[in-house]
């Protein structure tokens, strides 16, 4: 079985990784468990430099397949921020309901109708030989006037999904898997990884 390194520390985000891959024969661990501790520069200006600047850095070091993901809430009335800068929205070390208050404060007032938004999320995946793609998932809803739910994290208690009449945050695993900006993104590198016949599926 090949080792698939995750190229995150966020318990969340694994936790949807390992769930989303669960049935194809990789051994998909994180970069702490594969033995990276450092902290990865993030200087890319989109999703998707982020998540190749990642993938290459621990690749280097791992000599396995490596994936890396990059993403953030892109709200429309701010002009899509957070955008990139979505996990430092209320400075280093800043808590998610800091993040959600945060956002709150800069849309109050603002009708429902004008707080479109959307998640975004890069992958990106380089293998041991240095090919490598990336893809992108998106999922568009708005932002709500106060955090609904308890699943989930990041901003997901505050992103309405309209078909789902719901947050993110009140659905269930397999629905936001589904739905998901990640969830998205990780289907279709997959589906990458079967065109270009990388990897074994």
């Amino acid at each position: 079985m090949k080792r698939f390194v995750a190229a995150t520390g966020n318990k969340g985000k694994l936790k949807e990784i390992k769930e989303i891959l669960a049935a194809f024969p990789w051994d998909v661990v994180s970069m702490k468990e594969a033995g990276i501790h450092d902290e990865i520069e993030e200087t890319g200006k989109t999703f998707e430099e982020n998540a190749i600047i990642k993938a290459r850095f621990i690749a280097g070091i791992t000599r396995d397949m490596v994936m890396a993901d990059d993403s953030g809430l892109e709200v429309d009335y701010l002009n899509g921020e957070p955008g990139i800068f979505s996990s430092r929205f209320a400075g280093n070390g800043a808590s998610d309901e800091d993040k959600n208050n945060k956002l709150l404060m800069l849309l109050q007032g603002v009708p429902f109708e004008k707080r479109t938004a959307r998640f975004g999320c890069a992958v990106a995946v380089v293998f041991p030989d240095g090919r490598s793609f990336t893809v992108r998932g998106t999922c568009e809803g708005y932002i709500g006037e106060k955090p609904v739910g308890v699943n989930g994290f990041g901003y997901d208690p505050l992103f309405y999904v309209p078909g789902y009449n719901t947050t993110i945050a009140e659905m269930d695993t397999l629905t936001k898997n589904n739905i998901s900006h990640r969830g998205k993104a990780l289907r279709m590198m997959v589906e990458e990884m079967k065109n270009r016949n990388m990897g074994e599926i």
